[in-house]
């Protein structure tokens, strides 16, 4: 029979420091067999052909990696099939016909069958994966889970400041979240043997505003819905939610942009809605994760997803900053958190196969 493990309520996910990761894996990575992870988000899939490291910093090594683009094809199991076919013109064509394992990460949960998240623009059958891959385990781990276990194994010069501090970050928990298709958020919790990573829906919290420009556009964003979260202005489809608000507060004609043109445009400086909905953006963004520090006593935070490492200049100039201090009294404990902006790219990867590994290793 296979297994489907959901995170919530599955073993402790991760190790302390890279070499206890190494440790808690040598047991998998001794036998040296190669299986999928997948880190499936609204726009983008990334697949990867991973084997457990005995040694090193990370806890996997990433033998094959391809990007997807999920509006272009039927599911993920359709992607999966595709990303094992290409495995015959690799080194690690042997691969194909030995793949038993497959570790997911996704936003949503799982629900009997099915693995439900609203922002896929298909659903994910457990099943239809197994039988189409022949996989006999499918452990599922929430994405942000995945980039929290991931960032135990990332270095400085692998980012970027957003705050910088004057001293080094104190030991304690970290926060990692960020918008794209949604709004993540997970902490990664220190601890031993093991840390573990919470997940949390903190993207689904009231929309705070701070001041009255962000009341009015609280005011327009009630009449389509009673509770407005967070979410409904970080994300791709909140930019453009603040785009429409506030064309039609400045009463100025609205332009059909995405959200990767609302940026363009806004970087570009020629639509001044354009501008204004990416400054109110990235001034919500700030107060957010000032909230979140606070509220999770963290002790540095990176920032992810796949809208700010796009925007990275303008967020630097932006009210960030200035949202993120403003805590009154506890302006002073922020001023010693640092904030740091990561790629997502094979994070995701990396994070569900490493806490694979490492719950498999404790069971």
């Amino acid at each position: 029979m296979g297994e489907v493990a959901n995170q919530r309520h599955a073993a402790e996910p991760s190790a302390t420091t890279p070499a206890d990761a190494s440790a808690s894996n040598a047991a998998a990575a001794s036998a040296g067999q190669p299986f999928l992870a997948a880190d499936v988000g609204g726009t983008h899939a990334r697949i990867g052909l991973v084997v457990g490291n005995a040694v090193g910093r990370r806890p996997v090594s990433v033998l094959h990696y391809h990007r997807y683009s999920c509006a272009d094809w039927s599911g993920l199991t359709a992607m999966l099939q595709d990303f094992v076919g290409q495995l015959a013109a690799t080194p690690h064509a042997a691969a194909q016909g030995q793949l038993r394992q497959c570790a997911v990460a996704c936003a949503g949960y799982v629900l009997d069958d099915a693995i439900v998240n609203e922002n896929l623009p298909w659903p994910v059958s457990i099943r239809e994966i197994r039988a189409g891959l022949g996989i006999q385990r499918l452990a599922v781990i929430n994405d942000f889970e995945a980039v929290a276990y991931a960032t135990q194994f990332i270095v400085a010069d692998e980012t970027r400041p957003i705050i910088e501090t004057v001293q080094p970050a104190a030991s304690g928990p970290v926060l990692v979240m960020g918008p794209g298709t949604g709004l993540g958020s997970a902490v990664l919790l220190p601890g031993q043997p093991r840390a573990q990573v919470l997940a949390t829906e903190a993207g689904q919290v009231s929309l705070a505003p701070g001041n009255e420009r962000e009341i009015e556009i609280l005011r327009l964003f009630r009449r389509e819905r009673a509770h407005v979260s967070f979410e409904d202005a970080l994300s791709g489809p909140g930019l453009r939610k603040l785009y429409r608000a506030l064309c039609e507060l400045r009463g100025s004609p609205e332009r059909e942009l995405t959200p990767a043109g609302i940026t363009g445009a806004a970087l570009a400086g020629n639509d001044a809605a354009a501008v204004e909905a990416l400054e109110v953006f990235c001034g919500l963004l700030g107060s957010f994760v000032g909230d979140l520090v606070l509220l999770y006593g963290a002790r540095g935070v990176y920032l992810a997803g796949g809208i700010l490492p796009q925007i990275q200049p303008f967020l630097l100039a932006s009210s960030f900053a200035e949202r993120y201090f403003n805590k009154g009294v506890m302006r002073a404990y922020l001023q010693q958190v640092p904030v740091r902006l990561i790629e997502h790219g094979q994070l995701g990867v990396i994070g569900a196969a490493g806490w694979f590994l490492d719950k498999r290793s404790g069971e």
